[in-house]
């Protein structure tokens, strides 16, 4: 493992955009022997995954500021949830989701994905793709797939819970 300095300074740490969305990573897949990829998200108003995925890794997030609507599978149908600052909503791996910010103020979260190396993986594929001006929806769909993230498509209609 790599030495981290701790704690992790936001300021200095490492940033890559995937579209309008600023990813700050605070803990890398070396850092943490493969185990965790921690990142704070700001994602602006109308930012986030334009369609339902999923992938191995769970993940945890804990809303920092502004406001989050998830839409995540389940028996039944998709269920759409908003969660604001002080919320924390776990994904475990394999469940069909996405998130977006669909509120008109830009959203702030703490996101920890474990194991890291998929999600680590494919944010920086994808970053480096997009800072290329390369990231094409093909391009994206072959790197989702590369890190096994398999894209479902739009979202379905919902099931009203909060």
């Amino acid at each position: 493992m790599l030495p981290v300095d701790l704690p992790v300074d936001l300021a200095r740490a490492e940033r890559v955009l995937l579209g309008t969305d600023e990813i700050t990573i605070l803990a890398t897949g070396a850092q943490t022997g493969g185990t965790l990829f921690a990142v704070h998200v700001r994602m602006r108003p109308g930012g986030g995954p334009p369609v339902m995925h999923r992938h191995e890794p769970g993940e945890i997030y804990y809303v920092r500021a502004g406001e989050f609507t998830f839409y995540v599978g389940e028996a039944g149908g998709v269920r759409r949830v908003v969660a604001v600052a002080g919320d924390v909503v776990p994904l475990a791996g394999g469940t069909p989701h996405t998130v977006r910010n669909e509120s008109t103020a830009d959203a702030v979260a703490f996101v920890v994905h474990a194991p890291g190396a998929p999600m680590e993986g494919f944010s920086r594929a994808a970053a480096a793709a997009a800072a290329n001006g390369d990231l094409t929806m093909e391009t994206a769909l072959s790197l989702a797939a590369q890190h096994g993230i398999e894209m479902l498509g739009p979202v379905p209609d919902v099931v009203e819970r909060h």
